[in-house]
């Protein structure tokens, strides 16, 4: 079986040091999914191996701008689907581009990293009243032992990764006066 998280290493996407990650939260480690990403091959091992996982019938997978493009793009290739993205106009995420999901269609939303859950929220409040069945959400690393809040949607992850997050007050990094970077995409 294949170590997801070597694809990680080997690309230099999993990072160490002292990170302000898109949830507001500070942590020692993080995962820079674009370097892996950058690479087709690596991003096509990754999904097809969360594909395997998923239940059958996914018609539309849906990602939230801009981490979950790629994945679900390229999880929507494995699974035979389409793939759309949510994206923010005015600060709240919404399908744009002429993006539509047909009434029942059987949508999966899907991130490449779960910290709290926050992407995949939006996504799903912007998914609620097109009248499409959406029966989960997946990530290709859940950080949150699966204690995010997802909506309620059932969660997929490739991998589970224990990763300490702490709040901002609480930082042991912080306290320590390691200087703090911001990686992610959101709001940077």
């Amino acid at each position: 079986m294949t170590d997801f998280l070597d694809l990680y290493r080997d690309s230099g996407a999993l990072l160490e040091g002292h990170f302000l990650l898109s949830s507001g939260l500070h942590s020692d480690r993080y995962l820079q999914s674009a370097l892996v990403l950058q690479e087709p091959a690596k991003a096509e091992v990754l999904c097809r191996g969360l594909a395997a996982k998923l239940p059958a019938g996914i018609e539309y997978v849906v990602g939230p701008a801009l981490g979950g493009v790629v994945v679900a793009y390229e999880l929507a290739r494995a699974l035979g689907a389409r793939a759309q993205f949510t994206e923010r106009k005015d600060g709240v995420m919404q399908l744009r581009r002429g993006f539509r999901l047909p009434a029942g269609a059987r949508t999966f939303i899907m991130d490449d990293i779960l910290t709290t859950g926050t992407s995949i929220r939006e996504c799903l409040d912007a998914l609620r009243d097109t009248g499409a069945e959406l029966i989960g959400c997946g990530c290709l690393v859940d950080r949150s032992g699966g204690s995010a809040d997802v909506g309620g949607l059932d969660l997929h992850a490739l991998v589970s990764l224990e990763v300490q997050a702490w709040d901002p007050a609480d930082c042991p990094k912080c306290a320590a006066g390691e200087p703090l970077e911001k990686p992610g995409s959101r709001g940077g």
